[in-house]
């Protein structure tokens, strides 16, 4: 009887191999981009159709964000990939490059094959928190959202501003939904502050302080989509309840307690100087004017 054995015969591919086969596979999209190149007027056409498709989709194209004592809004990740399916003719990657103590890096690249234009984007996002630094799964999860973020900024560069700037403000439109009267807009500003107290467990002071109102009644459209913003931010992990609201409830907090301080202290100061001056009258010395 013959002895039958398999040999495993493991190939280790150099550098250059690896770059010439990236090299051929990025030279035949360039060709296939070249042979059928994209229609701008149906690229954005085709997007606009999307984004407005319902008050559900309009709402995860747009994200909000506390940054330096200001809400910045913009254009999510989510509208950036339909802009990017739409736009045709594009190589998109994504990757954490890196993991240091404090941090994770992301790096994201979008390759326009017709336009022979390439960016490249870099995101660091922090993995320490209260409780020091992450776990694995946190810090799985932190790269994911880093590596979003960094893809739709690489995106968003490479489509042109003209095209994302349409194809937003036609989602913006939806994303309120009709608004027309004042019925429908306080039945709209209701649901959307019920909303962060049903699903964060925020108040409507605290949502009011985000974004400088005194009064439901003084929230417009702009100040809606700024809202929702902060919402969809917080489910696709670009910032949190707490970063969102809560930080910012503690600094009202803290002021409020820093003035009571320095009150109490002119107080007490005052009272000071009176027992001061009193002392001095007594004496047959003039007080203090």
């Amino acid at each position: 009887m013959e002895n039958t054995e398999e040999v495993m015969v493991t190939e280790v591919q150099g550098t250059d191999i690896v770059y010439q086969q990236d090299k051929a596979t990025i030279d035949m999209q360039i060709t296939t981009a070249k042979a059928y190149p994209r229609s701008i007027k149906r690229a954005v056409e085709n997007s606009i159709v999307i984004v407005t498709m319902d008050t559900e989709t309009a709402s995860t194209c747009t994200y909000s964000v506390p940054r330096s004592g200001k809400t910045i809004t913009g254009a999510s990740v989510h509208l950036a990939k339909i802009l990017a399916q739409q736009w045709g003719n594009l190589r998109i990657e994504a990757k954490v490059i890196n993991i240091d103590a404090k941090h994770v890096t992301s790096q994201a690249i979008a390759f326009d094959l017709e336009n022979n234009l390439a960016i490249k984007v870099e995101v660091k996002r922090s993995i320490v928190g209260k409780y020091g630094r992450f776990n694995d799964d946190m810090i799985t999860v932190t790269g994911n959202a880093g590596n979003s973020i960094a893809m739709r900024n690489a995106i968003l560069s490479v489509i042109p501003r003209a095209v994302v700037d349409k194809v937003y403000n036609e989602a913006k439109k939806t994303i309120t939904g009709d608004i027309s009267d004042a019925t429908k807009l306080m039945a709209k500003r209701k649901k959307v502050l019920e909303g962060f107290k049903e699903s964060y467990g925020v108040n409507e002071k605290e949502v009011l302080s985000v974004i400088g109102k005194a009064s439901i009644d003084h929230i417009d459209s702009d100040n809606l989509i700024t809202l929702i913003g902060i919402a969809q931010a917080i489910k696709d992990g670009d910032t949190t309840v707490e970063d969102a609201f809560k930080s910012k409830s503690k600094d009202t907090k803290t002021s409020v307690t820093e003035t009571k301080e320095v009150e109490k202290i002119e107080v007490k100061v005052t009272d000071a100087l009176k027992e001061k001056q009193g002392k001095k009258t007594d004496k047959g010395e003039l007080p203090l004017q």
